[in-house]
């Protein structure tokens, strides 16, 4: 009978985004060769989450900043398809012809 003993690591979370800090199995966690321990402070799943939100936040922050009203964001979309942002080109100044009589 063996016995294998899982080594728990501390994920973080993120208060802002709603993510709960938890226990976690340490191969849960990504390579950060920058930390100590060689391994990321959040779990894949939660840094995904993370980093989701902080790219809809930038999205949201810069649209509010130029004026334009957010587009409403998509419910989760199914794994399977990659996601796609639309692109959204400003309109180009057409000059406004003047008559003189």
């Amino acid at each position: 009978m063996t016995t294998e003993t899982t080594q728990l690591r501390r994920c973080i979370g993120s208060v802002r985004f709603g993510i709960e800090a938890h226990e976690a199995d340490a191969g849960d966690f990504p390579i950060q060769p920058s930390q100590k321990d060689g391994l990321g402070r959040m779990c894949r799943p939660h840094w995904r989450a993370y980093t989701n939100a902080l790219r809809k936040a930038a999205v949201a922050r810069k649209a509010a900043e130029a004026g334009e009203v957010a587009p409403e964001t998509a419910e989760a979309a199914p794994a399977a398809e990659p996601k796609t942002t639309p692109r959204v080109r400003r309109a180009k100044a057409t000059p406004t012809e003047v008559v003189t009589g």
